[in-house]
């Protein structure tokens, strides 16, 4: 069974908690809020109430096989270093960490934490590409060279087959489902011969630029420009 360790009950903490609580994991949780901790205790597996977090703290209250711990203290930002730094001693393999800016992340990434959380900044990753282009539906980065999106049915396809449409080998990207615009059910691309039209919406999946570069095609002159240049800054983060 997997053992995670939740250490501050912020937005995040508390997201991750919910996430979990369904799910067959043993749930360790940490806040100095009492009520925050009141309304989970029932339903993971060791609550605690604590306002100062120390090593001693932790190495008393997380399990020795726990899997990976979640830290997310707000704006304490010297705490969440402390707390990164003690986890990583207690040899947790994986340490994620709700960071409040980039400087704070390297310092987090430094003192032993494995993943960086930066929640505003994925969440305008997530919405700004959209704003940026009326080719996409939905947008979500997995990785510096990887993301899925729904995209429209350009008109240079209308008509054509999935497999006349040449999208891997014009764009590099991968269709990996339909839908019908207004519909929620998305259905695998398996049929080559399905015949696309413009009330479809594709779910692609391949490297953020090529992604930019299918989209990139609905706009125009210097708003495309200015756009596309706009759009590749949130497609790839420094």
């Amino acid at each position: 069974m997997v053992t995670i360790a939740v250490i501050g009950l912020g937005t995040f903490g508390s997201s991750v908690t919910e996430a979990l609580l369904d799910t067959d994991t043993e749930l360790v949780i940490l806040d100095k809020d009492r009520d925050i901790v009141e309304k989970y205790k029932n339903s993971v597996t060791n609550a605690y109430i604590t306002d100062a977090i120390s090593e001693a703290t932790l190495e008393k209250v997380i399990p020795p096989d726990v899997n990976a711990a979640v830290v997310d203290l707000g704006s304490q930002l010297e705490t969440s270093i402390l707390v990164t730094n003690h986890l990583k001693k207690l040899g947790v393999p994986q340490i994620i960490v709700k960071a409040r800016s980039d400087e704070h992340g390297e310092i987090l990434k430094l003192v032993g934490a494995t993943k960086i959380i930066y929640p505003d900044y994925d969440a305008a990753v997530h919405i700004a590409p959209m704003l940026l282009s009326s080719a996409l539906f939905n947008y979500m980065q997995l990785s510096e060279n990887f993301a899925i999106a729904e995209v429209k049915v350009r008109k240079e396809i209308e008509g054509k087959t999935l497999a006349e449409s040449s999208l891997r080998q014009k764009y590099s990207l991968n269709v990996i489902g339909i839908r019908q615009e207004g519909s929620d059910e998305i259905k695998a691309a398996a049929d080559p011969l399905l015949v696309l039209d413009n009330q479809m919406i594709l779910l692609v999946a391949g490297m953020p630029q090529s992604i930019l570069n299918y989209t990139d095609r609905h706009a125009a002159g210097e708003k495309q420009k200015k756009d596309g240049n706009v759009f590749r800054k949130f497609l790839h983060r420094n």
